[in-house]
């Protein structure tokens, strides 16, 4: 009798693991994803707030934009997965004694690689950052 029961048991694992492994791809697919996604929009933040900072410390226009955009683009410096195309611009309207400095950083993350249904082959992450400017001191 305990044959009989043993015998009838055989392939259930193989049935489980037929009907559990895309169930885990799927899993393991969705968390590749939102780990990519994730740590972009962490680097476009962090580059954003990078570009504000500089810039809100510098003379003048100009350089506060220059030095802004530039100081924000070495943040983002090969990434090649989490940001493959980034766009930056610094928002300068407000540079005077008391004002505020924008930086706006835009990155498009490539998910074209992992090669799944269903996943878009891009996906853009935006962020900005504003940093104060002293009120006592002299712009330029």
């Amino acid at each position: 009798m305990r044959y009989l029961e043993r015998r009838g048991d055989a392939g259930s694992l193989t049935v489980e693991l037929v009907v559990l492994t895309p169930v885990l791809l799927v899993v393991a697919l969705a968390s590749l994803v939102f780990g990519r996604v994730t740590e972009a929009r962490q680097q476009v933040v962090e580059s954003a707030r990078a570009g504000a900072e500089a810039a809100a410390v510098l003379p003048t226009v100009g350089t506060a934009q220059w030095v802004g955009s530039i100081n924000a683009a070495i943040d983002l410096l090969g990434r090649t997965h989490t940001c493959a195309h980034a766009a930056i611009s610094m928002d300068t309207s407000h540079f005077v004694p008391g004002g505020y400095v924008t930086a706006n950083v835009t990155c498009v993350v490539l998910l074209s690689d992992i090669g799944f249904p269903g996943i878009p082959g891009t996906t853009t992450v935006t962020a900005s950052a504003t940093a104060p400017l002293d009120p006592y001191r002299s712009v330029g």
